[in-house]
């Protein structure tokens, strides 16, 4: 696993769909449900006839946490929800988690911090979870 810009990363052997579903399924397991999903390779076909390798965005987020940082800072709903993308590389599977802590506004705010840091644990402990099982 490592941090890139604003995510953490892992790669995997594993298929798309199997990434996908691993994906959906661990962060299940840490309290995150799946509010949005966007299929970019679909929508760059219909819209601009163009082909990419595949690429979702899943937007999850954590009823409790989420309500917990929104009665702390309103603005925080600019965040929401965590993206999660899994993206085809070919040989492998990347699946990246948004990391909270990749915001200065959310790193600088003693409130918001232990939520934040959290999140991080959480969508570490699902990424690693899929590292674990099928790198």
């Amino acid at each position: 696993m490592k941090r890139e810009g604003l995510g953490i990363r892992i790669t995997t052997a594993l298929d798309f769909a199997e990434a996908e579903r691993r994906a959906r399924e661990v962060l299940t397991a840490e309290g995150f449900g799946i509010l949005t999903e966007i299929d970019v390779a679909a929508t760059m076909r219909a819209k601009l006839d163009v082909e990419m390798p595949a690429y979702k965005i899943l937007g999850a987020c954590n009823p409790s946490l989420a309500h917990r940082a929104l009665t702390i800072w309103g603005g925080f709903g600019v965040l929401m929800p965590c993206n999660v993308v899994v993206q085809d590389l070919g040989d492998r599977r990347a699946i990246t988690a948004f990391d909270p802590l990749g915001i200065a506004e959310v790193r600088d705010n003693p409130e918001i911090l232990p939520i934040a840091n959290e999140v991080r644990a959480r969508l570490e402990r699902a990424l690693a979870t899929i590292e674990q099982s099928a790198s």
